[in-house]
């Protein structure tokens, strides 16, 4: 006669083995609230900074078209050049938001501007793309040294960035634009620029005695009143970078 197989013990639960059950069922439900509850406070953190930064932008972006506006001639400069303190907001957006941001505020302040441009667009983007280098730069800086000492020395080495770069960006892009799309040729450009100063002669002339003084003139400007209204600012500044974090 074959042997049948043993028979599998049947386990049995009592009351105690149910109330662990339901008591880990429980806790597991407990903790996949908890993890979706902190979810939703991250997502609505997140919303929240989100809108500090962009209302911080738009009243960032506002001072800096207003002041562009407010535009005027330096001695011994060509009267292309024109002077404003538009950086200035954008420098400190730059500071208190991030060097992105900086940009950001820059490229909108331009493009708002574009609508009464007198030069098809091409001063508005030799705008950007010089106060790009300027405000990216300082911004880079002080992001990792955020102190009245960081913000000094990342202004200067801005400085020097902004007149360095804008040589070679004005002389292979700016005057050729000028003369392709405007009709301005380099020759007109210089006899212009050489009524108000007379070191300027030709078109490398007028890169190192307009474009190279203005930009650095530019840029310690900005810096200089920057350095100036830090200390008061200074709180407002740091907490906008805390809180947009």
């Amino acid at each position: 006669m074959q042997k049948g197989k043993p028979a599998t013990p049947v386990k049995s639960y009592d009351g105690t083995d149910a109330m662990r059950f339901r008591g880990r069922r429980l806790k597991s439900g407990w903790k996949e609230l908890f993890f979706m509850s902190e979810i939703t406070k991250d997502s609505v953190t997140r919303s929240r900074v989100n809108a500090r930064k962009i209302a911080v932008t738009a009243i960032f972006t506002a001072m800096a078209v207003v002041l562009m506006y407010l535009e005027f001639n330096l001695p011994f400069v060509p009267p292309f050049l024109k002077f404003d303190f538009s950086e200035l907001p954008v420098l400190i957006g730059s500071f208190a938001l991030g060097p992105v941001y900086g940009i950001v505020i820059e490229l909108l302040k331009n493009l708002i501007h574009l609508p009464v441009t007198a030069t098809a667009g091409i001063g508005e983007m030799s705008n950007f793309i010089t106060g790009s280098f300027y405000v990216f730069t300082a911004g880079k800086i002080y992001e990792k040294h955020r102190t009245r000492k960081g913000a000094i020395v990342s202004m200067l080495i801005a400085t020097a960035v902004l007149a360095l770069l804008a040589v070679p960006f004005n002389y292979f892009i700016t005057l050729p634009l000028y003369g392709s799309v405007l009709n301005y040729s380099t020759e007109a450009i210089v006899g212009m620029s050489s009524a108000v100063n007379p070191l300027i002669t030709d078109k490398t002339s007028l890169v190192l005695w307009a474009f190279l003084p203005f930009n650095l003139f530019k840029g310690l400007v900005i810096g200089f009143i920057t350095f100036w209204v830090y200390k008061p600012i200074s709180k407002l500044i740091n907490s906008t970078y805390k809180k947009t974090r």
